[in-house]
Formats: structure tokens, sequence, C-alpha cells
């Protein structure tokens, strides 16, 4: 989406930008960096939050320019996303944090735990660690700066929708941080910390039965049992607490993931 930056000061908890001059690049970024139309044929559907037009309008044209994606619904806030995402059962929402009515991280929870079929990845300038903590707590599986381009967008959208992790490298340092100590691998079975591990490689429950030859409801079971065992409540903190315990090295881990 560009190379747009901001300052790191904020006014009323949003950072004090040309909001204007922002939205237009954000949507000249967009579509001068969208693909060709390709002939994919499972389109993944998505809803847009976003209280600024523009940043909706940029984000629609990309998208569209991709025949991957199905862009179903917009909302203006917090509100009309949660509603959305009751209705038209979208595969991925993709958020703003800071929204009126009901922001991103509130909307985030109420749409997980309504509509847990649908994901969301947050899509914003603020980088603080308590937003991106409360935003994974709320069950986002992305988080992603409003500067990233286009491709790392992309990714984010197709890997939530396969039930993948993508966090920008800022998001994923401040929320390691900011994790309070966990209960190490020794509550775990050995095969439930080889699943662990590969939660911290960024695979998802296809791909980990497809590696261990096990069913993939089997690999839910896993996953399940793991979040509880650890006291986690995502697989975004798993795959982070894998790389907290050594058992993925950083450079192995999914830099799209952690």
């Amino acid at each position: 989406m560009g190379n747009l930056t901001t300052d790191d000061v904020m006014d009323e908890g949003r950072p004090v930008i040309d909001q204007s001059n922002v939205d237009l690049a954000l949507l000249w970024s967009l579509v001068e960096n969208s693909p060709q139309p390709t002939k994919e044929s499972d389109k993944i559907r998505v809803v847009i939050a976003d209280d600024h037009p523009v940043v909706r309008q940029g984000l629609r044209i990309f998208l569209a320019s991709d025949a991957g994606f199905e862009v179903v619904g917009e909302a203006v806030d917090g509100n009309e996303a949660v509603e959305l995402a009751r209705q038209l059962r979208p595969n991925v929402v993709v958020m703003d944090l800071l929204m009126p009515e009901l922001d991103g991280i509130a909307a985030t929870a109420l749409i997980r735990r309504e509509v847990p079929g649908v994901e969301v990845v947050i899509v914003t300038w603020v980088v603080e660690a308590n937003h991106v903590v409360s935003a994974v707590r709320a069950g986002a599986v992305g988080y992603l700066l409003k500067d990233s381009d286009s491709q790392e967008l992309r990714r984010a959208i197709r890997g939530a929708a396969a039930g993948r992790v993508q966090l920008a490298p800022e998001a994923a340092m401040r929320l390691m941080r900011e994790m309070r100590s966990l209960n190490g691998p020794e509550s775990l079975t050995d095969r439930e910390t080889e699943i662990l591990r590969l939660l911290g490689q960024g695979l998802t429950n296809k791909d980990i039965a497809s590696s261990l030859q096990i069913g993939e409801k089997t690999v839910k079971t896993h996953v399940s049992n793991i979040l509880a065992k650890l006291g986690l409540q995502s697989r975004t903190q798993a795959a982070l607490h894998a790389v907290r315990l050594g058992l993925v090295a950083p450079q192995n881990a999914s830099t799209r993931a952690v």
C-alpha cells in the first residue's frame, strides 16, 4: 500500500496526519500495484470496514482487480462491520482499528464470538503494544500497518482465509514483548509439541495434517488442546509462543506470521 509514513504523534488515540493526502496516496498506490486479473475459481469474500471513504474506495479497487477476491460489503464503523459479518458471512473482514460507534477491537471480538468462521485482519496506523495485544486477544488473525505494501496485504487476506497468521514485524515485536509468561511445552504431549512447532512455522491445519499424515479434524482437536493447556486464545498467540519457547528459530518462523 505504498510507502506512507506518519509521525508517532497521537491525538485522542489517532495519529496526527493529513488524512486526505494519506487516503489519496493509499488509493493510488493500491491501484498502481494491483495485479492483472487471474482465473482463480474460488474467490475470497471480503468485507471492508473503515470510516474513511477514500480508504474503502482504494481497498475496493485494489481487491476488485484480483479475480481471487470479491468485496461483498463495506462498513463505516464497527457496528456495521459486525452486522455485515452476520448477514454476509464473508471469509475475511479487513478492519480499521479506530472507528466511531464501535472500534475495531470490540467489533473483532463480537465477530469472532458470533460468526467464528469469519476471520479478521486489522489494517491500521496504530502499533502501540496495548492495541496489538488487544486485537490478537479479540481474535484477529492479522495485524498490518497502512504503509504495508500491496503484496503483503494480499498475502494477509489469503492467509487469513486459510487460517494463517500474518503480523507486521512491528506488531509481532510488540506482541511478543507484552506476552506474559505462560506454561512451557512440558505440559504438552509429544504430538502437541510437534503441532505447536508447525503452528510457529505458519502452517494451516490442512498443511499440518498433510505433514504429519493425520486427519485435519485430529489436528483441530490438538490445536484446541494446546490453546487450553497453555492458556492461549488464538493461533496467533500459539505461533508466537512457539518462537518464545525456541521450538521455532525466529529466522525459520513464518515472517508473515511472526
